[in-house]
C-alpha cells in the first residue's frame, strides 16, 4: 500500500478508485474497463502534477520526510560497488545512525559516508531513525582522515532530522564532535562532495556536509533546526511549523538562490517515493559531473575554494 500525504487526497481518491476498477476487471473477465481506467489515470496524473508544481515550504518537508522515499542504503546499492562498511570511531562505541565505508564509485574509489534512517520498526531504531551521537560524528572524522590520507574523494548522504539530542549524547561531548566533523570537512585535501537526499537537519546534517560542492534533491530541505523546533524557539509554539518552514527557507529553491546549495536534482512528478531508482539515477549523474568539475585541483586549492565558497554564502541576497 502506498502512503499517501495529506495534500495528496485528491489523488489518493483516484488511484484507489483506478486499483478497484482493475480489481473488478481481473474478477470478471468479460468486463472491459480500460476506457474508464485510462481516463482516471490521466486525471490522477494531472492532479499530482498540479499539486507539486506548487508545493509550499511545509510540503516539501513532509514530502523530504515521506517514508517510502529512497534511503542511504539504497544510493549504496545503486551506484556504487564495492562496498566496504567499516565501524566504530576507535574511542567509545558503533553508531549506527552514519554508515560509512571504501566503495567504487565507476572506476573511481571513494570514502562514501551517510546517515541511514531505515525503512521498517526495526531497522529504524537500530539506525535510530538516523540521528547520530557522537560516536557517529567520530567515526565520520576517522573515515574521512583515512580518505585524506590516501587520496581518496569523499562522498556524503545527508538524512536526518537533526543529531540525537539525548543526554547520553551531550555528556559525551555531542557539539564539540559535530564541530570537529565540521572542520575535518573544511580541512580536506580531497574533492568532497555532498548530496542532501531528504532532511538535512541542524548541525547533524552540517557536520558531514561542510563539501566543495552540495547537491540537492528538488524536494528534500536543509535547515539551522526542524520546523518544529523553530516553532517552539521563535513562538513557543510547535503547531507553527508550517510558518517556521516558509520563513526559515528550507527548500532546495530557497537555498540555490542563497549559495547555499550549488545544485538541484530534479525527482520524478510525485516525489522520489514515486520513482526511486530513476532518482537516484539522476543523482548518480550529478555526482560525476560534480567530481568532473573537481578533478585537477591539488589540495591546496581545493581547500581554498571550499573556504571561499562557505565565506561567500549569504553576502549577496537575492532580490
Amino acid at each position: 500500500m502506498r502512503t499517501y500525504l495529506d495534500f495528496e487526497k485528491p489523488v489518493a481518491e483516484l488511484e484507489g478508485k483506478i486499483a478497484e476498477l482493475r480489481a473488478l476487471a481481473s474478477d470478471d473477465d468479460t468486463v472491459s474497463l480500460d476506457g474508464e481506467v485510462k481516463q482516471l489515470e490521466e486525471r490522477a496524473a494531472k492532479n499530482l502534477r498540479d499539486i507539486y508544481t506548487k508545493l509550499t515550504p511545509w510540503e516539501k518537508t513532509q514530502v523530504a520526510r515521506h517514508p517510502e522515499r529512497p534511503h542511504f542504503s539504497d544510493y549504496i546499492d545503486q551506484l556504487f560497488t564495492e562496498f566496504t562498511p567499516m565501524a566504530g570511531d576507535r574511542k567509545f562505541a558503533e553508531d549506527f545512525a552514519i554508515v560509512g565505508g571504501l566503495a567504487r564509485f565507476g572506476d573511481q574509489p571513494c570514502m562514501v559516508i551517510g546517515q541511514e534512517k531505515g525503512n521498517d520498526t526495526e531497522s529504524r531504531l537500530k539506525h535510530n531513525f538516523g540521528m547520530a551521537r557522537p560516536e557517529g560524528y567520530r567515526k565520520a572524522v576517522r573515515l574521512m582522515e583515512l580518505a585524506d590520507k590516501f587520496g581518496i574523494p569523499v562522498v556524503t548522504i545527508v538524512d536526518t532530522a537533526g543529531a540525537y539530542p539525548g543526554i547520553g549524547a551531550e555528556e559525551r561531548g555531542q557539539s564539540e564532535a559535530i564541530a570537529r566533523s565540521t572542520d575535518c570537512c573544511l580541512g580536506l585535501g580531497v574533492p568532497h562532495v555532498a548530496l542532501i537526499i531528504g532532511e538535512g537537519g541542524s548541525g547533524g546534517a552540517v557536520a558531514i556536509a561542510t563539501a566543495n560542492t552540495v547537491l540537492m534533491l528538488e524536494h528534500a530541505i536543509y535547515s539551522v533546526a526542524s520546523p518544529e523546533a523553530s516553532a517552539s524557539i521563535l513562538w513557543r509554539d510547535s503547531s507553527r511549523a508550517q510558518d517556521a518552514a516558509t520563513a526559515m527557507k528550507v527548500t532546495a529553491q530557497h537555498l540555490k538562490g542563497l549559495g547555499v546549495i550549488d545544485e538541484i536534482i530534479a525527482e520524478p512528478v510525485g516525489g522520489a517515493h514515486r520513482g526511486a531508482r530513476d532518482t537516484v539515477a539522476a543523482a548518480g549523474e550529478a555526482l560525476t559531473k560534480a567530481f568532473q568539475a573537481l578533478a585537477g585541483l591539488g589540495p591546496d586549492e581545493l581547500r581554498k575554494v571550499r573556504r571561499e565558497k562557505y565565506l561567500e554564502i549569504g553576502r549577496s541576497l537575492p532580490e
